[in-house]
Order: structure tokens, then C-alpha cells, then sequence
């Protein structure tokens, strides 16, 4: 009975978890879209000034960058730090996520490019911000320029400047970048559904199977949703949108930290019961039932409105019958990998099970956190320390490890705790072993 009322209260602190997040969620975009509507109407009228033909080539957005940029160094250079910071923001905002260029660069060349340019933007906003000196700013504004160029003459299929108007990328990029964009953005929540649904599989819960399906529709349903007001508030691409993923992210974290925890708990415990009692406990708690269905529908959250978002771009380009074949294609590897996870994991045994997925979880919630965190930087709310030693590859973004102290520092403190709290569990495991032998014996 006691077990009961506890499974209850924990299932209701879940639930009104859940509430309080969405309520937050709509506040966010409510006060954000009001603070940006003068930035987004100063830049449409620009737009509409210069005319489509100023801005048919990915080069020549660019040029608009770099008049943002070199307003950036002469406010800098005139000690207005604030404006050197606006400057940026105005390039960031105004014209890299805006006009598409971000979403195009992570589509064609690569994601970990798309993440080396955003660490970029944040390196000379940190100058500004820490008051350094003219040097360091200069330096930092001239390797983004540097590489803003070399993307744009990449995408224009060109070296010199010239070359193919926006959108006018060939039958075969356009398949690729369709392809990678699903299968990169929706490998992270493929992997997380598919093991949580393993797990139920492995300790005959299958009738919880239906709250995270649930809550895997809804994570889609809620993608749909968030991408059509982030565009209807004309959030889509600026801060208020990095803020809102960084956040999620974070939740995230909690969520798959306190998810990883307790299937560790049960790798130590189940599998002892399970040798002594000769069958696993088959019921899951109402609370950690609905951590389960609440971790998969963040999981699918997180990345539905982002991919949806950048599809947009690519929709309104030529080839769209590329467009729908890497769609499809996407689709058949994230089936395949979640086929792969739902039904070859539960051979392991049990207790190799429940420790694999529960490293897998932890995995995910340092990749969370570090790519949580480092939305916030983009977002303006937190300022980059840059690391020179570490590099930028699409192998460490999966893994959400970044070059500046902002990431890496809680996600060493979060490694910190997780070593103490398996000490803690492998303690916990043998005491009850001896307890059980000693019972055993008597």
C-alpha cells in the first residue's frame, strides 16, 4: 500500500513536472516574439530595399554579413562594446540563420561545420563582452569572415564569388542533405525510444509499451506545433528559438539522468531478485512509467522542430523529388537502427541489459547537456570561453563535446557524480547479495 501512495505522489510530481514545462515553453515564445519584432522588421525593410537580385548568391549575403561585421570593429575600436556585440548579433540573426545560410551549410557540407561557424559568431561576442583588446576582436571577426566566405563559395559551387543562385544546388546534394539532416537529427531520439521500449520488452512490462508510444506521437505532434509558431512569431531564427532548444535540452538531461540512474539501480538489484526469486519484477512504478513516456516525448520533441525547420529551405529549392527520396531514405535507416535496438538488445542478458542501456542514457544526457548548453551560448545567455585543443567534428558534436569551458566544465562535474553514484550502487548491489546469502544460509 505504501508502495502504491509513493508510486502515485512521484507519478503526480512527474505530471505536474510535465505541465510546468509547456507552461514555461508558452511564456518563453509569448515574451520573446514581443522583444524581437523590431529587430525582424529592421531587417525585412533592409531586405526589401536591396532588392532579390542583391541577394541571389550565397556570397552576396555574406557581403551584407561583412558590412555588419566591420561596423562591428569600428564600434569596438570606438570602445562601444555593446555595439561591436549588437554588430554580430545583427549577422548572426539578421542575416546567417535568416536567409537560410546555417540551415543550407549543415545541410550540404556538414553538421559539425554548421556548430564550428555558430562557436565562431560566440568567439568575438566574448571578446566584446569581457572588454578585451582590439587585437584579439579583429582576430576572431577575421576568421569568421574567413569562414563565411569559404561556405558561401562551397554552396555557390564557386571560388571567386560568382557562381549558382541561392537554392540552386545540384539533384544529388540536395538528396544528401535531406538524408543526413533526418538521419543526424533523428538518430539521438530513434535511440532513446528504441531503448526504453527494450527495456519494457526485457522486464515484461509490454503493457506500459502504450504511454511512451504516446508520448512519442505527441513529441511529433508537438514538433509541428512549436516549428509553426516559432515561424508565425518570427522566432524561427533568432535567440528566442536557441533558448527554447537549449532549455528543452536541459530538461532533457534531468530527465535521462534520472532515467539512467534508476535502470543502473536496477541492473544490481532485478538481477539478483531475478537469480533468488527466478523471475524479474514485472511492474514499473506509475511515476517511473511516466519518466519513460515524458524522456521519449522530449527526446522526439527536441529534434522534431528542428528538422522541420530546416527542411524549409530545402522545400522551397528545385529537385523535389531528391528532396522526398532522402526523406524516405532517412526514414528506412532510423527504422533499421530502431529495429535493431527494439528487438536484438533483449537477447543480452539481463543484467548486461539493464547496465548497457543505462551507460547508453548517461551518453545521451552529457551529449544533451553539452549541446544544451551550447544553445544557450548561441542564444546570448551564456558568454564562450574557447578550448584551442579541442577540435570541431561531427564525431564529438554527436557526442555534444564543444571547444569552450561552458560545456565541458558541468559535463565533467556531471561524470564527477555519476562515478560516485555507481560506487554508491555496486556497494548497495554487494550488501544486498551478502544480505540475501546470509538469509539464504540461516
Amino acid at each position: 500500500m505504501c508502495s502504491n501512495v509513493s508510486s502515485k505522489r512521484r507519478g503526480s510530481r512527474l505530471a505536474a513536472f510535465a505541465v510546468a514545462l509547456l507552461v514555461a515553453l508558452s511564456c518563453t515564445l509569448a515574451t520573446a516574439a514581443q522583444a524581437v519584432v523590431e529587430y525582424y522588421s529592421t531587417y525585412a525593410e533592409a531586405k526589401e530595399a536591396l532588392g532579390a537580385d542583391q541577394l541571389n548568391t550565397w556570397n552576396k549575403i555574406v557581403d551584407q554579413m561583412d558590412l555588419c561585421l566591420d561596423a562591428g570593429k569600428e564600434a569596438f575600436a570606438a570602445g562601444d562594446m555593446d555595439l561591436a556585440y549588437k554588430a554580430l548579433n545583427d549577422a548572426y540573426y539578421g542575416w546567417y540563420e535568416t536567409t537560410g545560410f546555417e540551415r543550407t551549410a549543415m545541410g550540404y557540407i556538414g553538421n559539425g561545420r554548421k556548430s564550428e561557424v555558430e562557436l565562431a559568431f560566440a568567439a568575438p561576442k566574448a571578446v566584446a563582452k569581457k572588454n578585451g583588446s582590439q587585437a584579439d576582436y579583429d582576430a576572431e571577426v577575421e576568421e569568421l569572415r574567413s569562414m563565411l566566405r569559404e561556405d558561401a563559395n562551397k554552396l555557390d559551387g564557386t571560388t571567386d564569388g560568382g557562381g549558382s543562385t541561392t537554392g540552386g544546388m545540384g539533384a544529388a546534394a540536395t538528396f544528401a542533405a535531406c538524408f543526413s539532416i533526418l538521419v543526424r537529427e533523428g538518430l539521438e531520439a530513434i535511440l532513446v525510444v528504441g531503448a526504453i521500449i527494450a527495456y519494457l520488452v526485457k522486464s515484461g512490462n509490454q503493457k506500459s509499451l502504450k504511454s511512451v508510444y504516446i508520448g512519442a506521437i505527441l513529441g511529433i505532434v508537438c514538433s509541428f506545433i512549436s516549428a509553426w509558431l516559432l515561424n508565425q512569431l518570427k522566432l524561427a531564427n533568432a535567440a528566442p528559438q536557441e533558448i527554447i532548444e537549449g532549455v528543452t535540452a536541459l530538461i532533457a538531461v534531468c530527465v535521462l539522468y534520472y532515467v539512467s540512474n534508476w535502470m543502473l539501480s536496477k541492473s544490481e538489484t532485478e538481477a539478483w531478485n531475478a537469480y533468488i526469486q527466478g523471475q524479474v519484477d514485472s511492474s514499473v512504478e506509475t511515476g517511473s512509467n511516466l519518466a519513460l513516456a515524458f524522456t521519449a516525448w522530449l527526446s522526439v520533441f527536441r529534434e522534431g522542430a528542428e528538422v522541420i525547420l530546416f527542411y524549409q529551405p530545402l522545400l522551397s529549392g528545385d529537385h523535389m523529388n531528391m528532396v522526398w527520396a532522402g526523406v524516405a531514405a532517412g526514414f528506412a535507416v532510423l527504422a533499421a537502427v530502431y529495429i535493431a535496438v527494439r528487438y536484438f538488445s533483449v537477447r543480452l542478458p539481463l543484467k548486461p541489459f539493464f547496465r548497457v542501456t543505462s551507460i547508453f542514457m548517461f551518453i545521451m544526457s552529457i551529449s544533451f547537456l553539452g549541446s544544451g548548453i551550447k544553445e544557450l551560448i548561441e542564444g546570448n545567455v551564456l558568454t564562450m570561453t574557447p578550448i584551442s585543443w579541442i577540435p570541431s567534428n561531427e564525431v564529438l558534436e554527436v557526442l555534444g563535446i564543444f571547444p569552450c569551458w561552458e560545456t565541458i566544465i558541468p559535463q565533467l562535474i556531471l561524470i564527477g557524480i555519476t562515478v560516485f553514484v555507481y560506487i554508491y550502487q555496486v556497494r548497495k548491489s554487494r550488501r544486498l547479495v551478502e544480505e540475501a546469502k546470509a538469509n539464504g544460509g540461516a
